[in-house]
């Protein structure tokens, strides 16, 4: 049976020196927000940010220099995102490409689709999106009905993507279309890059409870997609989607979501705060304590070129049930009035609707624990 190993987090660097150079840059450029403004960062697109942020140097961090990155170390780049999570800097214009559309690009793209995507990724000008969940399969990316049919002129692609994040933003979306004739589940499937500009393509928002818009749905309709925006070998899309979804499901994103409500209950709270607050506040400190080093485990496992598949899966559920749980003992452990102008009121009442979304990015629950479940051969 395989279970969760520890490997210690080692960065070739000082992670104190480090930390201290993103604070300083935050304290220049993050844009002033409240509490709720500050949840959920790593959503919230700020176009300007993010140019700052590639001007320093933190977009395309561990990508080779000659694609425009910056060639150093994955651990680095994780003190990084904890540093711009924790502050809740908006970091969703480039998130996706940063985190899985250029990984993906060094390692199944051709040198023509990095030389032509990367640079301006790490410049933080172009952004991207992943369409994987379908109506009727949700996250069960064995499910996708997408269909992308081989003409003389490139392919042909059909079919409707959604809960796709930052759609609305990004320029291309890396979509995982089944190319195999009469293929089933995990056979057949192929990725492709997809300029969302192209003819055919309709992008739809999906307006959330406070009325924000992360999630869209995304229409293809006999989109002409030329093979040189193929990536990766046709047919191999399945063991690239499921490499590339380890470094979706155990970053830091996946425990920080509500970290800047956690910090104002902490403040409201004061330095002697009652003993239900303060039993309340240590038992979230030790789980948030519990899964950073769980995430940054993973994150070793990732540096050092494997793929934690299960530890990942592991993250993930786990994180975002801590999330999700926290704006609900939070409101029941205080006595608050939601309505009232105060950071910590609006973030707890934003977080109170929107956190119910936060198992849906990656893999809803129901598809984790399968994995879960398989990787501890209990199925």
């Amino acid at each position: 049976m395989q279970t969760f190993s520890i490997r210690p987090f080692e960065p070739p660097v000082d992670a104190a020196a480090l930390r201290k150079e993103v604070r300083a840059f935050l304290s220049k450029h993050q844009p002033k927000a409240d509490a709720a403004s500050r949840a959920n960062s790593w959503a919230v697109a700020d176009a300007d940010f993010t140019k700052a942020l590639a001007k320093a140097g933190y977009v395309g961090m561990i990508w080779p220099r000659k694609y425009g990155g910056g060639a150093r170390h994955p651990l680095e780049r994780y003190i990084v995102l904890e540093e711009l999570l924790a502050a809740g800097a908006p970091v969703g214009m480039h998130w996706i490409a940063d985190r899985q559309g250029g990984p993906l690009l060094l390692r199944y793209g051709t040198e023509g689709q990095r030389a032509e995507f990367l640079p301006r990724m790490a410049a933080g000008e172009l952004y991207t999106c992943i369409g994987m969940s379908e109506p009727g399969s949700g996250s069960d990316l064995a499910s996708v009905r997408t269909r992308g049919r081989r003409t003389p002129e490139g392919w042909r692609i059909s079919g409707q993507k959604v809960w796709t994040t930052n759609a609305h933003n990004a320029h291309y979306m890396i979509a995982l279309v089944r190319t195999g004739e009469d293929s089933q589940r995990q056979e057949g499937l192929t990725q492709f890059l997809i300029d969302l500009k192209a003819p055919g393509v309709s992008v739809r928002p999906i307006i959330d409870l406070v009325g924000g818009h992360d999630f869209n749905e995304v229409f293809l309709d006999d989109v002409l997609v030329p093979d040189s925006l193929r990536v990766g070998d046709d047919g191999a899309g399945w063991k690239q989607v499921t490499a590339e979804l380890s470094l979706e499901r155990s970053g830091p994103e996946r425990y920080l979501s509500s970290l800047s409500l956690l910090l104002e209950f902490i403040r409201i709270s004061g330095p002697s705060p009652a003993s239900a607050a303060a039993a309340l506040i240590g038992q979230l400190t030790a789980e948030l304590w519990t899964l950073r080093q769980m995430s940054r485990s993973t994150a070793a496992k990732l540096a050092s070129g494997e793929d934690p598949a299960l530890d990942a899966a592991i993250v993930k559920d786990l994180g975002n049930s801590f999330e999700q749980a926290l704006p609900r003992l939070v409101q029941a452990a205080s006595d608050v009035d939601l309505a009232a102008d105060s950071d910590f009121a609006r973030a707890l009442a934003f977080l109170l609707q929107v956190s119910p979304s936060f198992s849906l990015r990656g893999g809803t629950r129901e598809i984790l624990r399968g994995i879960i479940a398989r990787g501890l051969g209990l199925r």
